[in-house]
């Protein structure tokens, strides 16, 4: 691939332009804010210009609800010769491009499964898409020199390409994705007025629960609005099971030894299916997840203190396979959990305790 176009400078748009243009290809980059695509230019994502001729593929990196009608516009202006996308849904955005009369045999859905909390070109990176699935959704339609085309930019972009139908990556991307995010901001919402007593004993639990809860609600309205039914099905699984859960956590708290019995078991039975569930998320390169041992460590919240960390357990010659930070609360520390082969936890905590650190295991 020698020209791409990438139209939309937001956080995906920008980083697919850096990635393709690290790899020598001249990126061409079109928004309708001209201060967003002036400062992906600046980053050296592409050039603020409009190609002499059309380019090979254009990515259009723009809500959902807007891939119909900005690709009739670029396929009438000859932008490319063959188009993508990267947005989130793809079922709704192909019907909408066909009630149209786009030229579909040239256009082939696309999502990379990729991003950040963050928003805009300056969040944008290179590497955001290295070695995470990226979905290509082509229709009965799609032609091979477009599937092709989106396949080695899925390359160029070091992302790992996986093929699907439009229904099935919805129907997937409801279960792993968008309702996942809605119970994050439900969980979120629980503090909103909470004590502040309370909220200062937010640990790591809370906050991995509550991470993505804080991206941008407006793009997330787009996103849910394409796919709203499949995760209301999801949702409304997850319903019945939180019924479930509260009618044994009553049970639970009952007096009657029988009744506590009965939410106990119901309450197992939740864990032990999330336990099941859990393991069937895959691991380092798309394995079977591994088990790891955590190692919690004590730093000192100062700069150098993590890199120094790191260069004694790469000393000891261990992998660490996850980290986890979870800050103090009062105290000019934190506690680092390094996630280590079982087999080298302990030779890992001697290594780190005769280093003079603080291991808390």
């Amino acid at each position: 691939m020698r020209t791409a176009a990438v139209v939309g400078t937001g956080l995906i748009g920008t980083s697919v332009a850096l990635a393709l243009t690290s790899r020598g290809v001249t990126v061409y980059l079109r928004d309708h804010d001209s201060t967003a695509v002036q400062t992906a230019a600046a980053m050296g994502a592409g050039l603020d210009a409009v190609p002499p001729e059309p380019v090979e593929l254009a990515v259009l990196a723009v809500p959902p609800g807007r891939i119909g009608e900005t690709l009739k516009v670029v396929q009438a202006e000859n932008l490319a010769l063959s188009y993508t996308d990267v947005a989130s849904v793809k079922e709704q955005p192909l019907h909408e491009i066909e009630a149209l009369g786009c030229d579909v045999s040239r256009y082939i859905g696309g999502h990379p499964l990729a991003g950040r909390e963050r928003s805009g070109p300056l969040a944008g990176r290179a590497d955001l898409f290295e070695g995470r699935p990226w979905v290509l959704t082509p229709s009965r339609n799609t032609d091979t020199e477009t599937l092709n085309r989106a396949l080695e930019m899925v390359s160029l972009c070091r992302a790992v390409p996986v093929v699907m139908a439009p229904r099935d990556h919805d129907h997937a991307v409801a279960l792993v994705s968008h309702a996942p995010h809605l119970v994050s901001a439900l969980m979120a919402a629980r503090l909103e007025y909470a004590r502040d007593t309370d909220t200062r004993l937010a640990g790591q639990g809370v906050r991995d629960v509550t991470r993505i809860a804080g991206s941008d609600p407006q793009l997330w309205i787009d996103i849910l609005g394409a796919n709203a039914n499949a995760v209301a099905d999801v949702l409304a699984g997850l319903a019945a099971d939180l019924d479930t859960v509260v009618g044994s956590l009553r049970s639970l708290a009952a007096d009657d030894e029988a009744k506590r019995d009965v939410g106990a078991r119901g309450i197992e039975g939740v864990l032990r299916r999330g336990n099941a569930g859990h393991a069937r998320i895959p691991g380092k390169h798309g394995q079977p997840a591994a088990r790891y041992e955590a190692v919690p460590v004590v730093v000192g919240d100062k700069p150098g203190e993590l890199a120094r960390l790191f260069a004694d357990v790469g000393r000891a010659e261990v992998n660490i396979e996850d980290i986890r930070i979870d800050h103090a609360q009062g105290r000019p520390a934190g506690l680092v959990e390094l996630q280590v082969d079982p087999t080298r936890a302990e030779a890992l905590t001697v290594a780190l305790r005769t280093g003079g650190w603080t291991v808390q295991r």
